[in-house]
């Protein structure tokens, strides 16, 4: 069974403004309130600037190891995941308020998306050891990718700022960067030891059981209950065919289309033809856009990241990893 948490442990929490002034002030309130008629102390630390979320995370982290305290991230995923990042790196037991869009990683960890009822949850929280992903130096707790998935995630950044931050926006900002077409990358995996080739427009690598589900790879999503990951890989099609890949992801059927080959994984390396010029590819993690050099290494961390969870999800995720390890 899951240990509880030090009763008396503080609360240091990075919140990702992110939104208006109003907004984030009534959060800081409600964060402080919550653990204030509980009686337990919390330090927060407001990040108004997004480039400079890393260093705070970094620092808060580097405090909490030290003062036996708990890394709590407040915002979307791609702030999770920076936070957690750093959790990782310190040995911090990790929190998250979720505070996004699509809440991917708190909604499969059973962690409610209302912040005060997300702040509660903390308080009686157990700690599970939880699976990261892996690409190059980066961790990624919800998914990563290469090629055209980072450039749809530009687009949709580009867009939400334009009219507003929505699932339809998202969606039909998708929509408008499958009819605009990219070219395919030829690419060389080496998986878990085998070598195969690959021409695809893309490369997505998911390490969250609920977006699986959502997309409809329900066939694969035992894999990360194993310790795995899974890759997504279109094949080249025409700007009509990936329209409907988008489309049949939406309805949650994206697993019945032939022009989609998926696999699970522990490890993978990405690499570019023999004879290509080709150095460097945009990636995503977690919605976070940036350039690697390749090779990249695609890699599922068992364990790594000791999350806070409800304990009702707590006790029914030991009871299911009980009945694997039966199995």
């Amino acid at each position: 069974m899951p240990e509880p948490v030090r009763s008396d442990a503080p609360f240091y929490v990075v919140l990702n403004a992110g939104s208006g002034r109003a907004e984030t002030d009534l959060r800081c309130t409600t964060i402080r309130d919550v653990l204030g008629a509980a009686g337990r102390s919390c330090e927060l630390e407001v990040v108004h600037d997004a480039a400079k979320l890393e260093d705070a995370a970094r620092v808060m982290a580097g405090r909490a190891a030290r003062d036996g305290a708990i890394l709590v991230a407040a915002g979307g995923d791609g702030t999770l995941n920076t936070v957690a990042h750093a959790a990782v790196a310190h040995g911090c037991v990790f929190g998250v308020l979720p505070q996004g869009t699509f809440n991917y990683f708190g909604r499969t960890h059973g962690i409610p998306e209302d912040l005060a009822e997300a702040v509660r949850a903390l308080l009686h929280a157990r700690v599970r050891p939880v699976q990261i992903g892996l690409l190059n130096e980066r961790i990624f707790l919800v998914n990563a990718s290469v090629g055209m998935y980072p450039h749809l995630l530009e687009e949709r950044e580009h867009d939400k700022r334009q009219y507003g931050r929505s699932r339809v926006v998202a969606l039909l900002s998708a929509i408008k960067t499958a009819l605009r077409g990219y070219r395919s990358l030829r690419i060389t995996l080496e998986l878990d030891g085998q070598t195969r080739r690959l021409r695809t427009p893309t490369v997505f690598v998911g390490n969250n059981r609920l977006q699986m589900e959502q997309v409809g790879m329900h066939a694969l999503d035992h894999a990360l209950e194993e310790g795995r990951l899974v890759a997504i890989a279109p094949r080249p099609v025409g700007r009509l065919r990936m329209l409907g890949l988008l489309v049949r992801g939406a309805l949650g059927r994206l697993g019945e289309a032939e022009d989609v080959q998926a696999f699970a994984f522990r490890s993978m390396t990405v690499r570019a033809p023999l004879l290509s010029a080709r150095r460097k590819l945009k990636t995503a993690t977690d919605g976070e856009v940036s350039r690697m050099r390749l090779p990249l290494r695609f890699e599922a961390l068992e364990g790594r990241l000791l999350l806070l969870v409800p304990p009702e999800e707590a006790e029914e995720e030991t009871a299911a990893g009980a009945a694997v390890a039966a199995r």
